[in-house]
């Protein structure tokens, strides 16, 4: 039962006794350091209180304080009443004086905490169950939530990020309401991320969602200016600084990073031990193309669409170096992305003030879950990770691949993937000649494909298709034979499998199946 409602304390508080127990000792020095210099009494536990102790600053280890021994392997240190009792004190409330002076404790007016590193522990990928259970922290978020309650009269810092702030405030002998609420809020937002991350792992042991409800909390990254329209508020959550760098250029904005996501994903289909250049629009490849350098796959990338590139997204999978950067600044692209880019490249490219130059790592562990809002709540889903094996695609028709048809069916699957359904894609030699996404038949997005094709005056003979799902008639193949297409991947399925395999055995055409689709909505 929640004790009895007082006025919150709002005037400036000076810190005379503080609790520190840190996992993240960065600018640890620093702070304990300025903490002794203003006479505050320094209580500690464990590991830093053996790093206290070694800078040679007074401070007193907490089981002093409780007259209890630390135990279980050091999973129980301060769940003790002096702990909490110190933390959650009213110091205006009578009747909290008259406790603290019966049980013979003091308050604490600073809490610095930040918890076992959880998450760093679950992003190893040899990480064990038993290895993840142990870094979730009790005591650090019982006391974090306690101080950041009783934000009257204790500052609460959760974050070492936070220490600059509070040091400029220490430094005048007082720390400001506003500042203690913030900080307050921060520490509580830090626990409900911890939380979730523990949660959402626990709930990720299964193949599929099974927990009753999905837990969602991530930290603010940026706010930004407007979302996919300048009506729209937006904001991105998460820690996408420990990915991208957008190192030139005005800040990334909503409609940005939907298109890093989707660049950032399609390569990571693609081989990487290959020169590879993507060009997105509105999240949808355009011209995706494999070259002997990279200038020349993105050459082949422009020339498989030359009219959608202008003010697209350029994404490479190796360094840029300056003949390739020299090349494609004549065009006007929002962005180019790349795992790093020379120093002459950079100089070329920044030259265009509004060009972002964004810095990738292509290495991004994916997101296992996809959630997506609709009415009165999310979809949640496994996302399209699944890594396949082209040795148990089946050749379903007479002719089999020939060894380059094999390359361009690699490569045409890898992209097709990233196409909105309905999608086909034409590809010759390892580029893209025409794409046709998002319609709502498969025969329209065959002939949009092949219409794309031509305008850019590409010869489809000897060309290789590739669909997201099943043709569910044989008109698609004889379309596809019509324009001198020779090699169809698809995922079959279709209750008229054997109508399309014997039309394409009829008209010439190699046909493989993946068993798998690829549907993207």
């Amino acid at each position: 039962m929640a004790g009895k409602t007082h006025p919150l304390n709002r005037k400036t508080l000076t810190i005379r006794r503080a609790l520190i127990s840190v996992s993240n000792k960065s600018g640890l020095e620093n702070l304990v350091t300025s903490l002794h210099q203003h006479g505050v009494e320094l209580f500690s536990t464990g590991g830093t209180f053996k790093e206290i102790d070694r800078l040679g600053i007074p401070v007193t280890e907490v089981s002093t304080l409780t007259q209890f021994q630390e135990c279980l392997d050091g999973r129980v240190k301060t769940l003790h009443p002096a702990v909490h009792a110190g933390l959650l004190a009213r110091m205006d409330v009578a009747d909290d004086l008259d406790d603290m002076k019966q049980l013979g404790y003091d308050g604490f007016q600073l809490l610095v905490v930040n918890l076992y590193p959880f998450e760093a522990t679950i992003a190893r990928k040899e990480v064990s169950l038993e290895e993840a259970i142990e870094q979730i922290d009790i005591g650090g978020p019982a006391m974090l939530r306690a101080a950041a309650k009783n934000l009257g009269h204790v500052c609460v810092l959760s974050d070492p990020d936070q220490y600059p702030h509070f040091l400029e405030h220490l430094s005048q002998d007082q720390i400001p309401f506003d500042v203690r609420f913030k900080l307050s809020m921060e520490a509580f937002n830090h626990v409900t991320c911890y939380d979730s991350a523990v949660a959402n792992y626990m709930m990720q042991q299964f193949s599929m969602p099974q927990d009753p409800w999905v837990h969602l909390s991530l930290p603010l990254h940026q706010p930004l200016r407007y979302g996919e329209n300048p009506h729209q508020q937006a904001a991105v959550y998460g820690h996408q600084g420990k990915y991208v760098e957008c190192f030139h250029g005005k800040e990334l904005s909503y409609n940005n990073f939907l298109d890093l996501d989707a660049a950032i994903a399609l390569m990571r289909d693609l081989d990487p031990t290959q020169p590879t250049c993507a060009i997105l629009k509105h999240t949808v490849p355009c011209g995706v193309a494999v070259g002997e350098s990279l200038t020349q796959a993105y050459q082949k990338a422009y020339d498989a669409d030359s009219i959608s590139p202008f003010g697209g997204i350029i994404i490479f999978n190796q360094s840029l170096d300056e003949q390739t950067a020299t090349v494609l600044d004549a065009l006007f692209s929002e962005i180019v992305i790349a795992p790093d880019f020379s120093q002459a490249a950079i100089e070329r490219l920044t030259k265009k003030a509004n060009r972002r130059l964004v810095r990738v790592k292509l290495d991004i562990r994916p997101s296992q879950w996809q959630l997506r809002s609709i009415f009165g709540g999310v979809l949640v889903q496994g996302a399209d990770q699944f890594k396949e094996d082209s040795t148990t695609w089946s050749v379903v028709t007479t002719t089999a691949p020939t060894a380059s048809q094999w390359e361009d069916i690699r490569f045409a699957w890898s992209v097709v993937k990233h196409v909105k359904s309905n999608g086909i894609v034409l590809v010759r030699n390892q580029m893209t000649l025409g794409i046709g996404t998002g319609q709502t038949s498969r025969v329209d997005a065959t002939e949009v494909a092949i219409a794309k094709a031509h305008k850019e005056g590409h010869e489809l003979t000897g060309s290789t298709l590739a669909s997201d799902a099943f043709f569910p008639f044989a008109d698609g193949v004889e379309i596809a034979a019509k324009h001198g297409i020779t090699c169809i991947i698809q995922p079959g399925g279709s209750l008229r499998d054997q109508e399309v395999i014997e039309m394409a055995n009829k008209l010439g055409i190699t046909m493989v199946f993946t068993g798998l689709r690829h549907f993207k909505h």
